[in-house]
């Protein structure tokens, strides 16, 4: 694929603090397989090429924008896919595990209890004995191959840039788009995670592992922001709301309320609060995310006039 743009934002809130702040696009990456998706897929395709394996499965939830991507970069790239779902089967269908199935992945619905144990020997003999031969992929995509995969977001943003910037901003779900950027950034730039999840020391000591699981050291300062979750993982606010709203109106970005909503919202208060000094520059990471809105469609909808949830109701 080719190197996703960088995007001034030209926002008005944001010029009157003198700091200069950009966005990797790296939604525009691909329509199913974008931002750090295909960053953490990459070295993981790789890998299963080279170990001759026809079979991807991995695990997520029934609107999970991993699995979605794991399915369509099957029917690009040749693989066979099949997805463990946690829940019940037919409980919750959904926009995405229909075009899981439309992009060929296997669905194998596995009850929430049962799931806790998927990463356990035992669970893992039973997806042997039902499937055969197939490449694991973690939950969410994160292992060390993925961190190779989101390490170059550093360079090119470095060689887009022209300069190091001051700081790069990501939104954290898994840990592992920070650490690639923590171990790939020159020491001058930092490293910002904003987790979309509750506990900060949680997710810290999940970017910790996965740096010593790929035998790498932080090169750059990093940190966990955990005061932006509002509520935890697909929780979201009328405050939240109003400000993906106004970003997408006045930046002509789509984001949304999960991850990259969270992560822009906490930029601006950032910036609001002296954070970054003036004539600092930001670049902040568009991960992608955005065809999750369609399951967060109907309860956007109760709660207000949010026209552009329509912008993802097909992708």
């Amino acid at each position: 694929m080719n190197q996703s743009p960088l995007q001034e934002l030209r926002d008005p809130e944001l010029s009157r603090y003198g700091v200069r702040v950009l966005v990797k696009r790296d939604d525009l990456l691909h329509p199913q397989i974008s931002g750090n998706k295909w960053r953490k897929l990459k070295y993981n395709l790789m890998m299963a090429r080279r170990q001759r394996f026809d079979t991807l499965l991995t695990f997520g939830g029934a609107y999970s924008n991993h699995l979605h991507a794991v399915a369509a970069v099957g029917r690009v790239c040749g693989f066979d896919t099949i997805g463990v779902v946690r829940g019940a089967p037919g409980v919750e269908e959904n926009p995405t595990l229909s075009d899981a199935r439309r992009f060929g992945m296997k669905l194998f619905f596995v009850e929430r209890e049962a799931y806790r144990c998927k990463d356990s020997a035992a669970m893992l003999e039973v997806l042997h004995e039902r499937f055969g031969r197939f490449f694991l992929l973690p939950e969410g995509g994160a292992n060390a191959l993925a961190l190779t995969g989101c390490g170059e977001l550093a360079q090119e943003i470095v060689d887009q840039l022209g300069e190091t910037p001051d700081a790069v901003m990501c939104a954290c779900g898994t840990g592992a788009t920070l650490a690639g950027l923590a171990a790939h950034l020159p020491a001058r730039s930092e490293a910002v995670g904003v987790s979309v999840l509750k506990g900060e020391s949680s997710m810290a000591e999940d970017v910790r592992r996965l740096l010593r699981e790929a035998a790498l050291a932080a090169k750059s300062p990093w940190q966990v922001l955990s005061d932006y979750h509002f509520g935890g993982y697909a929780k979201c606010s009328d405050e939240l709301l109003a400000f993906v709203t106004r970003f997408r109106a006045v930046n002509e970005i789509p984001i949304e309320p999960v991850y990259t909503g969270k992560m822009f919202f906490a930029l601006y208060d950032l910036v609001r609060q002296g954070r970054f000094a003036p004539g600092s520059t930001i670049v902040a990471v568009h991960t992608g995310g955005l065809q999750g809105l369609r399951g967060m469609a109907r309860k956007l909808e109760s709660r207000g006039n949010f026209d552009w949830v329509n912008d993802y109701r097909s992708v």
